[in-house]
């Protein structure tokens, strides 16, 4: 290796080594991903709500639920509230008959998202807009809260109620936003309740309130807290894992590489150094290797030499005795008839199986009859064979 590539390497190193001094000291950006995972610390996690709830509802037992709803109700013995947090919640069909049929028999199921697609409850939402200088509010109407209003300090779908079923439903929040002169420009409820058979769905606008970014924000935490007393104590709690923007498992072994920064980056170095090698020292050190042909097969240019020096020392005999040998192996293969036995049977099978005439196949085998009882047999006895052995083998 010459000087020039030796600069080069080393500038190349350096350069590797002031990248990764760079990304190790420089602050690791904020993630603001909505993952809405119970086990993600991140701010639009609900890591804190989770590890919360058993304080928040003393006298219920939660549990985290990581399998699609529709199959963890089909056990009709479930009681208690259902909880579902997410930015986006979509339920099938199957889903949507299963929870309705679980708050009729008089549990509740808890729903917080910006969009909603039950249907068949005749509900409907829109988005409310924000002028310059706006700022959102949120508001519980129940007088155990003394009418204290909270807010929110990052961009947002603030959605409200356009259509309720006012003979089902009852309104327990509200959302907005005032003006800097702190006057109301536009409002709307964002939480409701809605009864259906004996229990009751609670339907929420405002997921963001259930984030870890939000909950230690102080006051808004108790927020948070006063929506989820309208639960009252359920005897059980069902946290919803499955429908989840960000999952808690690891979809694949690169996923959790790379979202680990020491891992990650070992994995970058060792792509570099695998790099480098098939730059510097991946070359041939090696001549080439000649081609070397491989042996002819000679099998076919042998067995024509040894039939010419039985055709030239005018070993008839032989040479038919060898074709007869070839032929009923033929037989044996081809047809899967027996040679042991050249009997009527014989004929009769060899006739059907070969689709020759029966008198083609008799003058074949006289012919052979008679070379056997001969000692020499003349050239053009020899070529005689050949032809009818020849014809009976044609297709």
């Amino acid at each position: 290796m010459n000087k020039t590539a030796k600069l080069y390497i080393l500038i190349f190193i350096l350069a590797i080594i002031a990248m990764l001094y760079h990304e190790s000291v420089k602050p690791k950006p904020i993630n603001w991903f909505p993952s809405y995972t119970k086990n993600h610390k991140i701010p639009y996690g609900t890591y804190v709500l989770y590890k919360s709830l058993e304080n928040l509802f003393p006298k219920s037992e939660v549990k985290n639920i990581a399998i699609p709803p529709y199959v963890y109700l089909k056990d009709s013995k479930r009681e208690g509230s259902y909880l579902f947090i997410d930015e986006n919640i979509e339920f099938d069909k199957e889903t949507q008959y299963q929870l309705m049929d679980f708050v009729s028999k008089g549990n509740s199921v808890f729903v917080s998202t910006s969009k909603f697609d039950i249907d068949t409850l005749n509900i409907q939402t829109k988005v409310i807009y924000a002028d310059a200088g706006e700022k959102p509010f949120f508001k519980l109407y129940s007088t155990s809260f003394k009418n204290k209003e909270y807010s929110f300090d990052r961009g947002f779908s603030n959605v409200v109620f356009s259509k309720i079923d006012t003979t089902k439903c009852s309104i327990l929040g509200q959302s907005g936003f005032v003006n800097t002169m702190g006057e109301r420009t536009s409002s709307g409820a964002n939480f409701i309740k809605y009864k259906h058979g004996a229990g009751f769905f609670y339907f929420h606008t405002f997921p963001q309130a259930f984030t870890n970014y939000q909950i230690l924000n102080d006051p808004n935490e108790k927020y948070t807290a006063g929506v989820l007393s309208y639960l009252g104590n359920p005897t059980t709690l069902f946290w919803d894992s499955h429908l989840k923007t960000g999952k808690s498992r690891i979809s694949s072994p690169m996923y959790y590489i790379l979202n680990s920064k020491s891992l990650k980056w070992a994995y970058f170095i060792t792509l570099i150094g695998v790099l480098i090698y098939i730059l510097f020292e991946g070359k041939r050190k090696q001549r080439s290797i000649p081609i070397i042909k491989p042996l002819k097969n000679q099998t076919l240019a042998f067995t024509r030499t040894i039939a010419n020096m039985y055709y030239e020392k005018q070993e008839h005999k032989n040479i038919a005795e060898h074709q007869i040998q070839y032929l009923l192996e033929y037989i044996r293969i081809k047809l899967h008839i027996p040679t042991y036995k050249l009997d009527t049977q014989f004929y009769t099978d060899l006739t059907a199986r070969s689709g020759k005439s029966k008198e083609s196949i008799d003058t074949l085998f006289k012919m052979i009859k008679l070379i056997h009882t001969r000692n020499k047999i003349t050239q053009a006895e020899l070529e005689r064979l050949n032809k009818m052995i020849e014809k009976f083998k044609e297709q």
